[in-house]
């Protein structure tokens, strides 16, 4: 997914400079993940190629570009059950390929996480629970809040859509090249929809909140809050305070 998630940690944001409007990179980490993930299938098919289509050797540089990467996400301070994560996906990966002895097998966790993501982006979409929402959510440490705001609640899941169309544009790629077993371009594809792919999402998603948003609405930071259901007269409160603080 990897949406998806990314997905790639707030921490390894560098500092955002005040006079610079804040954006979805700003908040989901920007395309350094993306990136990261992009190096053991070029290592793959690297190794692949340079010893005459041998399984043993794509794997083999897989998993030591696999280690690298994750011991430089180490380093850099990226939580280790996200690192570890990673790192079993690739040793995953490789087992799948050895087991099955077909080079393009090293991608089908992609194809599946590919195929589950786009799934779960659209179903989030449709429960009104958008996945957009729910990640900048937990970033913003604002629980449900960003729910409570029509505006907010109707951006982000347009902002979803966004995400949920490149899921469906690398399958729409993907699944061709791995059914004819296209190794090669089978990498040169994850490259080309991965991190460029990342980037324009992200741009395209955050001008796509920002034009749903009606004007004089203070931002993703601090959602116009309308007391829900279960808030009774507690939260009935909280919104009228709210509501003084604005004016």
């Amino acid at each position: 997914m990897t949406a998806a998630s990314g997905p790639e940690g707030p921490s390894t944001r560098e500092p955002r400079p005040a006079d610079r409007p804040e954006s979805l990179a700003d908040l989901l980490g920007g395309r350094r993940g993306a990136v990261d993930a992009t190096l053991p299938p070029v290592a793959f098919a690297v190794g692949w190629l340079a010893t005459g289509h041998s399984l043993v050797g794509g794997v083999a540089a897989a998993v030591l570009a696999g280690t690298a990467v994750a011991g430089w996400r180490l380093r850099r301070g990226d939580r280790p059950r996200s690192v570890l994560v990673g790192l079993l996906a690739v040793c995953v990966a490789a087992l799948i390929a050895l087991r099955t002895g077909r080079a393009a097998d090293f991608f089908l966790i992609q194809l599946l996480s590919n195929a589950a993501s786009t799934l779960a982006w659209i179903v989030s979409i449709v429960i009104r629970w958008p996945l957009l929402g729910a990640v900048v959510g937990v970033m913003l440490r604002q629980r449900g809040r960003w729910r409570r705001d029509p505006a907010l609640l109707r951006a982000y899941s347009r902002g979803s859509w966004v995400w949920a169309a490149t899921y469906v544009l690398r399958l729409a790629v993907f699944v061709p090249l791995y059914l004819g077993g296209q190794v090669v371009a089978l990498v040169v594809a994850r490259v080309a929809l991965t991190w460029p792919l990342v980037a324009a999402a992200l741009a395209v998603s955050w001008l796509v909140i920002r034009r749903s948003l009606p004007a004089g609405h203070p931002g993703l930071r601090h959602p116009v809050t309308v007391p829900g259901p279960t808030d009774e007269g507690q939260g009935e409160g909280r919104g009228q305070g709210e509501g003084q603080d604005r004016t």
